[in-house]
C-alpha cells in the first residue's frame, strides 16, 4: 500500500482551475459576473473547538480572527484556509447574539456562501431587479488595510450569499480581523514527510438540499438572478436505490468555478437522505461541501488518521468486472482505492476519484466530499447507487431510514 509519506511532494503548487474543472469564459459578458467563491461561513456552537477540529482533521491553517478582543462583542470568528478554500468558523459568545438561534434550530451549519464579484452594486441591483430578496445593502467597511465593499442576498432556507469586492483591501481577511497564527503546528510533520502541506486545495462545489417540489424553483432562481446555467441533472433511476430516491440539478456560473448541485427528495418506499437532512436541519440548507485535492489517497490517509470518519463501500463494488471495464486505467491500482474505500467514475471527458465523510456533527446533516478530477467535469453519476446505499446503511444504524 502506498503511504502518505511517499506522496508529499506534489501537494503544494497546483493549478486550481484545472483541479476544480473550470473552463475558459469571459465573465464580462455575464449579467451577474462572479469571479469565484470567496468564503464559506459556518455558524457553530463552539467556534474555538470547531476551528481546532478543522485545523487538526482537515489540515486547515488559521490565518485571522475577530472577537470581543477586537470590540466585536457578539461572536468569535476564526478564518481558516487550505489553498484557495476559506472557511469562517463563527460562534456566538452571548446567548442573545443574532445567530445563536441558528445553532439551536439547525445545529452547526453553513449560513453564508460568499461570492467574489467585480462590482457589488451592479450585482446587488441586478439580483433585486430579478426578484432576489436583499439581506444587506451595499456597504463599505474600512480599516488600516483598506476597504471591502459587500452586500448580501437571501437564498434557500436561512442561507445567504454575500457579494464581496476585496480589490481595495490588503488585510488578512476583512476589516476588523487581525492576523492569527495556526491553531495546530503541523510543520514538524510536514518537514518529516508525514503529512502533505495541504489536505485539499479548493472548494469544488457546494450542494444544497431543498424541500419536495422546490428544486426547479431554486434552479430558476440561480438562472434568473445570477445568470447561472443548468450544468447537469439527475432524475429517476439515475439517483435511486431500492428504498429511497432524490432528484438533483446542477447550476454553475460560466467559468464553472462556482457549482451548486440542488437536491430535493423524491417519493420512495423509505426516507431518503434528503428527507433525513430536512428533518434534522429543520429546513433547507447546504448539505455537503466538495473539497478538491490533487492527491486523494494522501488526503484520505492523513484525515482518517486524524479521526475523520468516511462512508464505507463494500468490496463487491471494486470486484465488479463491469466497473473495471467501464473506468479503464486510472492513476493508481484499483486495490489502492479499495483499501481506502475511494469511489471512481469515468465520463466522456475523463475520470474522477471521490469519497464522502460521515456527518461532522451530531445531527446527520452537513458532511464533506473529497474529489480528485482527471478531466471529468461530472459529479460521479456512476457512483450514485453505491453512495446512496452507503448513506442508507448509516441512516439505518441511526434509525432514520
Amino acid at each position: 500500500m502506498t503511504s502518505a509519506l511517499d506522496r508529499t511532494s506534489s501537494t503544494d503548487e497546483v493549478d486550481v482551475n484545472r483541479l476544480i474543472g473550470a473552463v475558459d469564459h469571459d465573465i464580462t459578458s455575464d449579467p451577474f459576473p462572479v469571479k469565484g467563491l470567496d468564503h464559506v461561513v459556518f455558524m457553530v456552537g463552539n467556534a474555538k473547538q470547531a476551528a481546532h477540529y478543522y485545523s487538526t482533521a482537515f489540515g486547515m491553517t488559521c490565518v485571522a480572527y475577530r472577537g470581543p478582543e477586537q470590540g466585536y462583542r457578539d461572536y468569535a470568528e476564526y478564518v481558516l484556509t487550505s489553498g484557495s478554500a476559506r472557511f469562517v468558523i463563527c460562534g456566538a459568545v452571548r446567548p442573545d447574539a443574532p445567530g445563536a438561534e441558528h445553532v439551536a434550530k439547525h445545529s452547526d451549519g453553513v449560513v453564508d456562501i460568499a461570492l467574489e464579484v467585480p462590482d457589488v452594486d451592479a450585482a446587488y441591483t441586478y439580483a433585486l431587479a430579478q426578484g432576489a430578496t436583499g439581506r444587506t445593502e451595499p456597504t463599505d467597511v474600512t480599516d488600516e488595510h483598506g476597504t471591502v465593499r459587500f452586500a448580501a442576498i437571501d437564498t434557500y432556507g436561512d442561507t445567504r450569499h454575500s457579494l464581496i469586492d476585496r480589490s481595495r483591501y490588503t488585510g488578512p481577511f476583512l476589516p476588523g480581523f487581525v492576523t492569527r497564527g495556526p491553531i495546530v503546528d503541523r510543520q514538524p510533520a510536514i518537514d518529516a514527510g508525514l503529512q502533505p502541506k495541504r489536505f485539499f486545495q479548493a472548494v469544488d462545489h457546494i450542494v444544497g438540499n431543498v424541500e419536495l417540489g422546490k428544486m426547479d424553483e431554486w434552479v430558476e432562481f440561480y438562472k434568473r438572478v445570477m445568470g447561472f446555467t443548468n450544468m447537469a441533472e439527475f432524475v429517476g433511476d439515475d439517483i435511486a436505490t431500492d428504498y429511497s430516491a432524490l432528484m438533483s440539478k446542477v447550476v454553475a456560473n460560466g467559468t464553472r468555478k462556482v457549482k451548486f448541485p440542488l437536491n430535493e427528495p423524491a417519493i420512495a418506499r423509505k426516507k431518503s437522505q434528503i428527507d433525513e437532512y430536512l428533518e434534522f436541519y429543520q429546513g433547507p440548507g447546504a448539505q455537503h461541501i466538495a473539497l478538491a485535492t490533487n492527491d486523494i489517497l494522501a488526503s484520505v490517509d492523513v484525515m482518517r488518521a486524524a479521526g475523520v470518519e468516511f462512508l464505507d463501500t463494500p468490496d463487491s463494488y471494486y470486484d465488479d468486472p463491469e466497473l473495471r471495464e467501464r473506468i479503464g486505467k486510472v492513476r493508481v491500482p484499483i486495490e489502492e482505492l479499495k483499501s481506502r474505500k475511494i469511489l471512481v467514475d469515468r465520463d466522456e471527458d475523463g475520470y474522477l476519484l471521490q469519497i464522502f465523510t460521515k456527518p461532522v456533527q451530531d445531527r446527520p446533516t452537513v458532511f464533506f466530499e473529497l474529489i480528485e478530477r482527471h478531466g471529468s467535469l461530472g459529479f460521479g453519476k456512476g457512483n450514485f447507487k453505491a453512495l446512496f446505499e452507503a448513506i442508507e446503511r448509516e441512516q439505518e444504524r441511526r434509525g432514520n431510514l
